[in-house]
């Protein structure tokens, strides 16, 4: 008989595969991940304000490896 495991940390710990689901509970932490720049709130008040602040939240996000950059 064997046995796979859908979860594991490789020899050396300097890998862990998570093949299952991973969920944090209430009042864990989870530390070392990107996290992108403060976007502040939208103020545009026209359809030309609101493009340049959703394509600078973009920027924030591509910056932080949040989001694939453009090819």
């Amino acid at each position: 008989m064997s046995y796979s495991t859908k979860n594991y940390t490789e020899q050396g710990g300097e890998k862990t595969v998570i093949g299952g689901t991973l969920e944090i509970k209430e009042g864990a932490s989870v530390t070392g991940l990107p996290a992108a720049e403060n976007q502040a709130d939208s103020t545009a008040t026209d359809t030309a304000g609101l493009v340049t602040d959703f394509n600078s939240l973009l920027s924030k996000l591509k910056a932080a490896g949040l989001m694939a950059a453009n090819e």
